[in-house]
């Protein structure tokens, strides 16, 4: 079946993302109990980067990443790094699929890949969750922000994660690695992007955190319940690792300073009240609370970092889409838009 299934999109595996359907159904056969060989594969058709397949059987539901196929950037579609990750927060406050296995055998269907249970629920990937009451959205954003929290409050030496990440230098290294990520996609010459991209390291507040990180905290990435506004499963962990909260909230919080006529991620101009969404300072002191957080410093030099860091992952998304290398049919469109994020990022930075 082609179609929608709780908001997420389906549909056959694309050309470029085919494998061996009988293969992995003779691997899940011997690795997952119950599992008799006999399933449906359906691709998730907005993803931006790992290949994400939904397997129906009769012994349940299960989701596959998988590393895409061809030459790969240094570093980037690390499934590896999820499977940990998502399996070390298994006991937390943070709510996560189960996994099952990961496989790191390219012989059975051609990358790295792993499985985890499908959870229902909600993907509401518009901001303004159309088609929800006012009260809905304002106890659904509270629940983003409470489950964010207690995501960064993780001790992550605890639950196995001491290794995941270095605890220091995260910004600068950010700066480092999402400037050779973008000088290596880049389609053409941008200057707001290289003025960001010097202006960043010249203003890091150099106040050293560590917490665990996931990189893309959005709505898109999270399952809500059906029958409440609590966030039941956070998904999409490939940037995940140890690193600074405060870069990580300045990506959640980066939308209320994004003109929505401009870009799909913002909501700047929006009718917030009327929407039922909690203005950005309400949101903070639910985030700080369940942190266990007094205060939350300098967030507009981490909004910034945000902006340009998802400017330079839309830039990589173009360059896929034109090399057909893409998980999403629409990356071509979808990458565009680095060029007015990058732009409202440094109209920010020259007022700070």
């Amino acid at each position: 079946m082609t179609g929608p299934r709780d908001g997420r999109e389906l549909g056959p595996p694309l050309e470029a993302h085919k494998f061996d359907e009988a293969a992995l159904a003779a691997y899940l056969k011997d690795h997952i109990p119950g599992f008799d060989g006999n399933c449906t594969v359906q691709q998730f058709l907005g993803g931006q980067s790992n290949p994400t397949f939904l397997i129906e059987s009769s012994s349940g539901s299960y989701v596959m990443r998988k590393k895409p196929p061809g030459e790969l950037l240094p570093s980037a579609h690390a499934v590896d790094r999820e499977f940990k990750v998502i399996s070390a927060l298994a006991d937390t406050r943070v709510p996560v699929a189960k996994t099952h296995f990961l496989c790191e055998d390219d012989s059975v269907i051609g990358q790295m890949f792993y499985v985890m249970d499908y959870v229902s629920g909600r993907v509401l990937t518009e901001r303004g969750f159309p088609g929800l009451d006012p009260e809905e959205r304002t106890a659904m954003y509270h629940s983003m922000a409470d489950v964010f929290g207690a995501f960064h409050a993780v001790d992550y030496n605890a639950v196995g994660l001491e290794k995941f990440g270095r605890p220091s230098g995260y910004v600068a290294r950010q700066v480092a690695r999402w400037t050779k990520q973008y000088e290596a996609s880049k389609v053409e010459d941008w200057e707001p992007m290289d003025k960001l991209i010097a202006w960043l390291p010249e203003n890091d507040p150099d106040d050293d955190q560590a917490s665990t990180v996931h990189g893309d905290y959005r709505p898109g990435n999270l399952i809500f319940a059906n029958d409440s506004p609590d966030v039941v499963a956070v998904l999409d962990w490939e940037l995940a690792t140890i690193g600074h909260p405060l870069a990580d909230l300045g990506y959640f919080m980066m939308p209320y300073r994004i003109d929505a006529e401009q870009s799909n991620y913002g909501m700047r101009g929006m009718d917030l009240d009327g929407l039922g969404i909690p203005p950005e300072e309400a949101l903070l002191e639910t985030y700080a609370k369940a942190a266990g957080r007094s205060s939350i410093p300098n967030i507009d030099y981490y909004i910034v970092f945000s902006m340009w860091r998802l400017a330079a992952i839309q830039a990589g998304v173009l360059r896929r889409g034109l090399d057909g290398n893409a998980a999403d049919p629409r990356a071509i469109e979808r990458g565009r838009p680095y060029k007015e994020m990058s732009h409202m990022a440094w109209e920010i930075a020259e007022r700070l």
